[in-house]
């Protein structure tokens, strides 16, 4: 499995902890996004995400590639976006998620629908949902 989350513009240090979380069960986390920022790229840096796409048009087929790296198919892909430039990937993958603060379109074509907004957490609060989900104990 690999987690791959949308980068939002604003983040919380709350979401930090999902990364640990998947780290320390051996899951990748990448991050993919339409900008290229160095706010982005040192965001990803202090988070040590395994994985950074920017300036990425097409996000299933970066994805897919991905895929093909880690010899996985798109099934064992998580991922969380929140908008009409993520709703490809999310119907593609194992594991659909959206935060809170996303379209109602959006959130119709996932399988898990978040609490938390875009920003305030989700990220974390997907991770800990597929954790509990696998019958696994949060590792801390």
């Amino acid at each position: 499995m690999v987690l791959v989350l949308s980068y939002p513009k604003i983040f919380h240090t709350y979401d930090s902890a999902g990364v640990l979380f998947a780290h320390r069960l051996e899951i990748p986390v990448g991050i993919i996004t339409g900008e290229s920022t160095n706010i982005v790229k040192s965001r990803a840096d202090k988070l040590k995400g395994d994985y950074l796409f920017q300036g990425v048009a097409n996000k299933l087929k970066v994805t897919s590639e991905l895929c093909k790296l880690l010899e996985i198919s798109l099934d064992d892909v998580a991922y969380i976006g929140d908008d009409l430039n993520d709703l490809e990937l999310l119907q593609a993958v194992g594991i659909s998620a959206a935060p809170a603060s996303a379209p109602q379109y959006i959130r119709d074509a996932v399988k898990i629908k978040l609490f938390r907004r875009g920003g305030e957490g989700a990220f974390r609060e997907f991770v800990e949902l597929i954790i509990k989900n696998a019958g696994l104990n949060l590792p801390i």
